[in-house]
C-alpha cells in the first residue's frame, strides 16, 4: 500500500483528466444529432461522421503512441503527460461557448486534431509511471487500481453530466480539465532518468536510462533501445517475443470490438428505444460502477490468486456476451442488464498491459507501453471502416432485413477473435532473455 500512496498523486491526474473528458460523452450524442439532423432520432450522416473521426484518431494514434512512449522513456513521464493534459481543453472549451452547427464543425476538427494525442496517450504515460515504481509481482493489481480511479472518473463524469444542462456540462468538464493540467504541473512528481548500465537488452547491448523510484531507489535492470521509435521497433519486439506478440494480438481485438461498440451503440439504442442523453448517462453509470468495484476491489485479490491469463480469459468471454445481449436487446432493460457485465469484462486491459510490461526492463516500460496503445489504436482505425457503414445500414428502412443490433453482434464477434491466444506461464507471461 505504501508504493501505491506514492502515486496518489498520478492517481489524481488520472481522475482529474477522465472525469473531464468521460463527463461530455452522455451529452455528444444530442449535440451531435442537433448540430446535423436536428428533430430527429436517426441520422446517418452524423453516424459516418462518427465513424470517420475515429478512423482519423485511430490513424494518429497509431503513429503517435510509440513515439510518445519512447519520448517519456527519455525525457520523463511528467513531460508527455502535460501536452495531452493541456491539449484536452481545447475542443471542451468550444463546446462550452456554443453549441450551433458552426461552432460543432469547428469542434470535431480540433476534438479530431487533439485526440490523435490525446486519445490512450494519458493512460499510456500513467502505465508506464506506474511500472516505474511497481515491482512485478503485483504489478497487474497496480494496474487493475489505476483503471479503477479511470473508472471511478467516468462514474463521477456520468453522474454529474445527469444533474447538468448541456451547455453546464461543457463547461464544467473544460474547467476540470483546466484545472488538471495545473494539477498535474503543480503536484506530479517525475520518475528521474540517468545514465546507467544495465543488463541485457532485448535487441542490443547499450548503455541506458535508469529509473529513480518514488520512495528514492534506482533501479537497473533489462534495458532499452534508444533510438527513436519506429515500424522496425515494433516488428522487433514482435519477432524477439512470442509473449508480448500474443498480447498485442489479444489487444487488436479486444480494441476493435470496445471501439465498435463505442462508436455504434448510442446510435443503436437512440434509434432502437429513444434513448437520451439522460438514458445514456444511466446506462453509462451501471457500468462504470460495476467496473469500478471490479477493478478496485476483486481485482486486486484475484490477480495473484488465479494469474493474469486466466483473468483475461474471463474478461474477454464476458466482453462478447455483453455485446451479444446488446445486439439482441427486445426490451429497454436489457441494455442496462448489459451494462452489469462490465464487472467481468474490465479485467482485460490492465492484464493485457501487465502481461507486456514483464516481458522488459524498467527503462523500456513507455517504448512497449506506447506500442501497445499504437497497435490497439490500429482498432480505431479498422473498426470504424468496418463497423460504421453496417451499423448506418441496419438502422436505416434500406436493411436487407429487420435486426438493428445487427452490427453489435458482428462487433462481439469481431472481438471474441482474441480469445484463442494463449501465454506461455503460469500467471500470464514470461521473460525473454
Amino acid at each position: 500500500m505504501e508504493k501505491l500512496s506514492g502515486l496518489r498523486h498520478l492517481f489524481m491526474t488520472v481522475f482529474l483528466y477522465n472525469f473531464a473528458t468521460f463527463m461530455v460523452v452522455p451529452a455528444i450524442t444530442d449535440v451531435t444529432m442537433a448540430a446535423l439532423c436536428p428533430g430527429r432520432d436517426e441520422c446517418s450522416i452524423a453516424i459516418y461522421l462518427t465513424g470517420f473521426q475515429q478512423v482519423i484518431i485511430g490513424l494518429g494514434t497509431f503513429v503517435l503512441m510509440p513515439l510518445v512512449g519512447n519520448l517519456s522513456d527519455m525525457h520523463g513521464r511528467k513531460a508527455l503527460l502535460m501536452i495531452p493534459m493541456c491539449l484536452v481543453i481545447i475542443p471542451l472549451a468550444i463546446l462550452s461557448w456554443s453549441r450551433s452547427r458552426n461552432f460543432f464543425y469547428a469542434y470535431y476538427v480540433l476534438k479530431t486534431l487533439t485526440s490523435m494525442l490525446c486519445e490512450g496517450s494519458v493512460h499510456c504515460l500513467a502505465l508506464a509511471y506506474v511500472a516505474d515504481n511497481i515491482p512485478e509481482s503485483r504489478r497487474a493489481s497496480a494496474f487493475g487500481v489505476l483503471s479503477g480511479i479511470g473508472s471511478s472518473a467516468f462514474v463521477c463524469g456520468t453522474l454529474s453530466s445527469r444533474f447538468l444542462s448541456t451547455s453546464s456540462t461543457f463547461q464544467v468538464a473544460a474547467s476540470v480539465a483546466a484545472v488538471g493540467a495545473v494539477y498535474t504541473r503543480l503536484f506530479l512528481p517525475d520518475s528521474i532518468i540517468k545514465e546507467g548500465v544495465l543488463d541485457q537488452a532485448i535487441i542490443a547491448e547499450q548503455k541506458k536510462p535508469c529509473i529513480i523510484h518514488l520512495d528514492g531507489e534506482s533501479t537497473q535492470d533489462s534495458p532499452a533501445f534508444r533510438s527513436m521509435p519506429s515500424l522496425d521497433d515494433m516488428l522487433s519486439l514482435l519477432q524477439t517475443n512470442s509473449t508480448f506478440t500474443k498480447a498485442a494480438i489479444v489487444s487488436f481485438f479486444s480494441n476493435l470490438g470496445d471501439v465498435g461498440l463505442h462508436t455504434c451503440l448510442m446510435y443503436y439504442l437512440k434509434a432502437r428505444f429513444h434513448f437520451n442523453k439522460h438514458q445514456f448517462a444511466d446506462l453509462m453509470m451501471i457500468s462504470g460502477i460495476a467496473g469500478t468495484i471490479s477493478q478496485l476491489v476483486l481485482m486486486p485479490m484475484l490477480a495473484p490468486s488465479i494469474g493474469e491469463e486466466k483473468l483475461l480469459s474471463l474478461g474477454l468471454l464476458f466482453s462478447f456476451s455483453h455485446m451479444f445481449l446488446y445486439s439482441i436487446a427486445w426490451s429497454f432493460w436489457v441494455p442496462y442488464a448489459a451494462a452489469m457485465f462490465s464487472i467481468l469484462t474490465v479485467f482485460a486491459p490492465p492484464c493485457i498491459r501487465s502481461i507486456a510490461s514483464k516481458q522488459v526492463g524498467p527503462s523500456e516500460q513507455g517504448k512497449v507501453q506506447g506500442c501497445i496503445s499504437g497497435i490497439s489504436s490500429f482498432a480505431h482505425l479498422v473498426s470504424p471502416l468496418a463497423f460504421t457503414p453496417l451499423t448506418a445500414l441496419f438502422l436505416s428502412d434500406g436493411a436487407p432485413f429487420y435486426f438493428p443490433g445487427f452490427s453489435i453482434m458482428c462487433i462481439g464477434f469481431a472481438s471474441y477473435g482474441s480469445i484463442p491466444a494463449k501465454f506461455n506461464d503460469k500467471g500470464g507471461a514470461s521473460n525473454v532473455k
